[in-house]
């Protein structure tokens, strides 16, 4: 079938950045923000015991009003990224985060109100459980938890108000600074363009030539070297306010919040490193082969997402709609209805994949729950990377679309099971053009692209985690320097790569956006989480055959209603904390470094 390659946003709202209907929403939650404040500075928690209907009203508008940020927000970003240029879209995000701030104010005294509600109070609303507070329990009951440690409302509120212009605003700079990076390139025709960020990054890790990818990747590092300083002044200011956050809320740890919000113990945060620490040996093995597959002796930083060309074989390229049928194809093997929604969203125009000047780089998905669709953002290239990058997506908008009947508060999963859907979906998909493959070349390749995913989890995530824990205890101390930061990130991927690369990439921190998104704290070992979650969720598919495709949904409602363990514990069996679940799934991914190894040990 034919697909637009760009996304259709005049069905959310008609007219972009100018839009009237945008205009009047954002009006109307002007209004739903101070009726909500109202209603919260009303509500007395004695009195509404035992029915509680005055809390169910303040429940009602609350999502009334998430669900308005969560589609303007949306709407406007999706904007910035197609064209990093559009001024107005970045003058509005900073006009909704303004907002946000009245009702971040409001939710801190809902909080508030809540911690210092009488345990008798507390014991008659988790019995009287009316049909709007079922599945919200639990958030109601970690909201209270975590109320605790809040200062006073007006200290609350102060923080608030100088987060805009504090910890937001140093997050949307780091946009402006990426919009102005441009990396010059001289085509094979002799014409010199100029590629945005994400152009170059797709260019510098995919194209075949690897004397392309060297050049790109030596003028990637001077872009972003240039602008070191202001980007170090960034990411300095961004986790200060963390630390001080914490500090002034009596937090010492500073994984305790990135642990909060994926719901799970630094127990099985440390059992997931710890497997993972104690299997690098095969991964380095296959870093090392892929080395020499390219007449190199160590991997080169720009080539550990190369293809592996060999003999006459030819990476096969996928258009946007043979993508797109593909990926349609192989969910239906495992699931009907992932199959069908995925089909809805190419025809519903829900992805902007064109590969132009001006977009960010980066792929996302982005829920918009009054229209109760999503949008996923990425510049395709036709290559099978970019394949499973659409495959991640979709998977990310299967997991919201399952999950849109639920309650505002109990869709609202953490991050690190945010990646199970996606990291399947991949999964879906690698294996499918694995089994496709007639030749060893092509089996090379194909298993070379599903290993890109694992050595990202183990190595390259690894990398991400280590720097940002030592910068997080460094800024405890110090505002850094961008050399020092510099330093703390090469001495991070060598430890990740067990020293094993023949050249790194020094500014690594600056040009990865995860370091400065101010809404989730340590953008990093969720996606590991995510990854090796999967793997043992896929196996269990695989034994379970057609019975799958309802427990897989009952699974991914249930992410926001209950801890990471528990969700484990309920729907797999498995203990989190244990380093057996864990150990399993790297097992698998041995065997394809097993059969990798075996298979190219001729070709050397």
């Amino acid at each position: 079938m034919k697909y637009a390659i760009t996304w259709d946003l005049d069905s959310l709202f008609e007219g972009g950045i100018d839009s009237t209907e945008l205009s009047a929403r954002l009006i109307l939650l002007d209004d739903q923000i101070k009726d909500y404040a109202r209603l919260v500075g009303k509500w007395d928690t004695e009195r509404d015991t035992p029915d509680f209907l005055f809390l169910d009203s303040i429940l009602a508008l609350q999502e009334l009003v998430s669900n308005g940020f969560g589609q303007t927000i949306s709407f406007v970003n999706a904007i910035q990224s197609a064209d990093v240029n559009n001024k107005k879209a970045g003058t509005m995000l900073a006009s909704l985060y303004s907002k946000s701030t009245d009702f971040e104010n409001a939710n801190v005294i809902f909080t508030k109100k809540l911690t210092s509600m009488s345990e008798a109070s507390w014991n008659h609303l988790k019995e009287a459980q009316t049909t709007q507070r079922q599945g919200v329990m639990f958030i109601l009951n970690e909201t209270r938890e975590q109320g605790k440690r809040l200062l006073s409302e007006n200290e609350e509120n102060i923080i608030n108000q100088l987060s805009t212009d504090g910890f937001n605003a140093w997050s949307t700079h780091y946009d402006t600074l990426v919009s102005q990076i441009s990396i010059p390139f001289t085509e094979k025709d002799g014409t010199e363009v100029h590629l945005s960020a994400g152009q170059a990054f797709n260019k510098m890790t995919g194209d075949a030539d690897s004397n392309v990818r060297a050049e790109l990747f030596e003028k990637w590092e001077q872009a972003w070297s240039e602008k070191a300083p202001l980007f170090a002044d960034t990411l300095n200011h961004l986790d200060g306010f963390r630390l001080t956050a914490n500090k002034l809320h009596g937090i010492t740890n500073h994984l305790q919040i990135p642990l909060e919000y994926n719901r799970m113990k630094e127990e099985t945060l440390n059992a997931m490193w710890g497997a993972i620490s104690d299997n690098k040996q095969p991964f380095v093995d296959f870093l090392e082969r892929k080395a020499k597959l390219f007449g190199k002796e160590k991997m080169e930083w720009q080539d550990q997402d190369a293809p592996i060309i060999l003999g006459d074989f030819k990476e096969k390229r996928y258009t946007f709609d043979e993508a797109a049928d593909f990926i349609v194809e192989n969910f239906r093997n495992f699931s009907p209805k992932m199959a069908d929604f995925a089909q809805m969203a190419f025809e519903k125009s829900w992805i902007e994949a064109e590969d132009r000047p001006g977009k960010r780089p980066g792929g996302y998905c982005t829920s918009l729950p009054e229209n109760k669709e999503s949008r996923i953002f990425m510049t395709y290239g036709e290559s099978i990377n970019e394949v499973s990058t659409l495959a991640h997506e979709l998977g990310h908008a299967y997991h919201s679309h399952v999950m849109w009947d639920l309650p505002a508060m109990s869709q609202d999963y953490a991050m690190n099971v945010a990646e199970t859907a996606s990291t399947f979906a991949e999964l879906i998909v690698a294996d499918a053009t694995l089994k496709q493959a007639t030749t060893n070349e092509e089996k090379i390749n194909l298993i070379d692209v599903k290993m890109q995913n694992a050595i990202a989890m183990f190595m390259n995530i690894h990398t991400r985690f280590i720097f940002e824990n030592n910068l997080h205890e460094a800024r405890k101390e110090n505002v850094l320097t961008d050399e020092e930061i510099t330093e703390l990130m090469l001495a991070a991927q060598k430890e990740s790569y067990c020293d094993s690369l023949g050249s790194y990439h020094p500014h690594f921190w600056a040009s990865k956006l995860h370091f400065f998104i101010d809404d989730v704290p340590f953008y990093n070992f969720p996606y590991t989480f995510g990854y090796l979650f999967s793997l043992g969720i896929y196996a269990h598919a695989q034994k379970q055959g057609a019975s799958f495709e309802d427990e897989y949904i009952a699974l991914l409602q249930d992410t926001a209603s209950m801890t990471t363990e528990e969700l484990a514990k309920k729907h797999l069996g498995i203990d989190l904390t244990k380093p057996d679940f864990w150990q399993d799934g790297i097992n698998i991914i041995k065997k394809d470094v097993e059969e990798f190894l075996t298979i190219t040990e001729s070709y050397i």
